[in-house]
């Protein structure tokens, strides 16, 4: 299963789909040469890849943290960055009025765990004609999500994609329950495992998530062994230095050999 993209490649491979980028935009360089390294990996293992990255921030635990390079000049990148490479873009929207206006520059909008119950948002992203990604609220059942789900097919879209990315677990940790990815494929959509998210370590007291990017690997073949159909992974050069979610993010150099694991393992369970 994998999302109704035109600018999708390598669909007839049979391999899961990637979907990969910064966490934010925070520059045009940073994005061109990261979508442009993954797309090599994407051709080399013929794995359909779509660039990920926030044009604005807008969940952010501290007020002085990053929010973004401004709202059109980061959309310009994401545009920038699926016309050049010719590849598929995502990006979140958190308010109503951010559908049409990201729409307008990418392929999939992204509706942020957080978020998950908004109907007016759901709705308005379904009514731009995009892919939406409906990420699972930290706080919600993978049986729940049908309702989320319902929403934007009611709204007459039903190019959707759940993501799963880790249950709230007391107060600073999540934990992932693989029962959550086919019990979301059973509503008849393509579900991706957020990797990266989901080591995420939130509230921390500082402000500043946290995160166990050592676990990236454990639950990215856990996922594939359970059959998900795409992986979510935020990566950067250098996630010392990212402006957001460095704690948790895979550094750029490491992801070609977790996707040689991944395909291995997803071809061993066929």
């Amino acid at each position: 299963m994998l999302p109704n993209l035109s600018k999708l490649k390598h669909t007839k491979s049979g391999n899961f789909f990637l979907i990969s980028g910064p966490c934010v935009v925070e520059s045009e360089q940073l994005c061109m040469d990261v979508a442009g390294a993954i797309q090599i990996l994407s051709d080399k293992y013929q794995i359909p890849y779509i660039f990920k990255a926030s044009y604005k921030k807008a969940n952010r635990t501290r007020l002085d943290s990053f929010t973004g390079i401004g709202n059109e000049k980061a959309l310009e990148v994401l545009k920038k960055v699926g016309q050049t490479l010719q590849i598929p873009t995502v990006t979140d929207i958190h308010e109503t009025t951010d559908a049409a206006l990201a729409a307008a520059s990418v392929d999939m909008l992204q509706i942020p765990a957080f978020l998950c119950r908004q109907t007016d948002l759901l709705v308005a992203a379904a009514q731009t004609g995009k892919c939406v990604n409906i990420k699972k609220g930290q706080f919600l059942s993978a049986a729940a999500m049908r309702h989320a789900i319902n929403k934007v097919r009611a709204a007459g879209n039903d190019n959707i994609i759940a993501t799963e990315r880790g249950t709230t677990f007391g107060y600073n940790d999540l934990v992932v329950d693989f029962r959550s990815i086919p019990e979301m494929q059973a509503f008849e959509v393509p579900v991706v495992m957020d990797i990266t998210h989901s080591v995420q370590q939130p509230n921390q007291v500082n402000g500043v998530t946290g995160g166990m990017h050592t676990h990236i690997h454990t639950l990215a073949k856990a996922a594939m062994a359970v059959g998900v159909n795409g992986i979510f992974i935020e990566t950067h050069p250098d996630p010392n230095t990212a402006k957001s979610d460095g704690a948790n993010m895979l550094k750029l150099n490491k992801l070609e050999a977790l996707l040689e694991k991944l395909l291995k393992i997803q071809e061993a369970t066929r």
